[in-house]
């Protein structure tokens, strides 16, 4: 009686996000599900200072005066929030969450440890960047779920603007529920200069990053390729839409090696990861390859298969009053210590696969 009790509820809480019909309930059909987040933790830097100038900041005789007692109440703070990302489905949390703006391995080893998302082990592929201002990115994953087979990294380079720095794209190859998945992990050039002064270093890291899904595919197209990252551009930029070519609506993904971002339609809701006078972006995206949309639109899911994206903008995440209200409440605003968690929202899309 109490199995059949658990099986009831199991499929009660999946019904609403793979829109099961009685018919499927009938035949008892039972799914496992796995949740994929990224998320920009915001300067997560620790009290050292061992890069100069651009270090000095986030140091206790800095700007920031960033101390031991601000540096562990963000970790906190951080680990509760990716503790949030665990739904009824996926009670263990995202079994594999991308990162940027961790400053070395060690920041990302405390985060780990916090009581919040310890039980989990989550384990780290952390790699160090040429990157000025001395940020990563990284890849957190739950071993339960996904094994590492292989990691590589590629580096940006401008032949006409030879002294760029960034951050290096990172791409995890693994298995998960058995099946073949690449992550990539991106935190594109930012928007300094100007919007469009500064694309052309977008596009050459869109560029970079389509290459690396191209070649993956080529060594084996059969496999599901997730790429995700701060972008600094939106779904519709010309970086996302046309260099990375990642298109808008599923029924136009035809082939694996056809990209789907179902955060272009997010935004066109008006719904964001970060807000700038008034106006909201969605720079914080998660992509996949039509590997993940095969079974889209069917009611069985044989492997891997896509069911839908969110932004996690809870309400513990926001700022709740002055002109910012909404807005993602920050570790600091104009200088004063707010005690936040990131200036971005982060997100996560959700895969299902039967269950045998």
């Amino acid at each position: 009686m109490k199995k059949i009790m658990c099986l009831a509820l199991v499929l009660v809480c999946l019904i609403p996000v793979l829109r099961t019909n009685a018919q499927d309930s009938k035949q008892g059909k039972r799914f496992n599900m796995y949740g994929i987040a990224f998320y920009n933790l915001e300067n997560l830097f620790d009290t050292i200072n061992n890069n100069g100038k651009y270090d000095l900041e986030f140091s206790p005789n800095g700007a920031r005066q960033w101390n031991h007692q601000k540096y562990w109440s963000k970790q906190h703070n951080l680990a509760y929030a990716i503790s949030q990302m665990a739904t009824k489905s996926t009670p263990n949390g995202p079994v594999i969450v991308g990162v940027s703006e961790v400053e070395n391995i060690s920041v990302l080893q405390d985060l780990v440890k916090q009581p919040e998302i310890k039980p989990w082990r989550l384990q780290i592929v952390h790699h160090d960047s040429p990157d000025r201002r001395g940020i990563d990115v990284g890849l957190l994953y739950n071993p339960r779920y996904f094994k590492v087979l292989n990691v590589t990294n590629q580096r940006l380079s401008i032949p006409t603007n030879p002294s760029f720095r960034t951050r290096d794209q990172l791409c995890v190859t693994g298995m998960l529920a058995g099946e073949k998945v690449s992550v990539l992990v991106n935190h594109w050039p930012s928007r300094l200069g100007g919007e469009e002064q500064s694309s052309y270093l977008r596009e050459a890291a869109a560029a970079m990053a389509r290459r690396t899904i191209d070649s993956l595919l080529t060594d084996d197209p059969n496999q599901g390729i997730i790429f995700m990252g701060d972008l600094n551009d939106d779904p519709m930029n010309k970086s996302c839409a046309e260099v990375l070519k990642a298109m808008p609506n599923v029924k136009d993904v035809q082939t694996v090696n056809d990209i789907y971002n179902p955060f272009w339609e997010k935004l066109a809701k008006g719904i964001g990861t970060l807000a700038y006078r008034g106006s909201w972006n969605l720079f914080d995206q998660i992509v996949m390859n039509g590997y993940f949309l095969k079974h889209y639109s069917g009611k069985d899911k044989p492997q891997l298969t896509f069911v839908r994206a969110d932004v996690l903008n809870k309400e513990f995440l926001r700022t709740t009053d002055g002109d910012r209200q909404g807005y993602p409440l920050r570790t600091y605003s104009g200088g004063v210590f707010l005690n936040g968690y990131s200036d971005h929202f982060p997100t996560q899309i959700y895969l299902v696969k039967e269950a045998k």
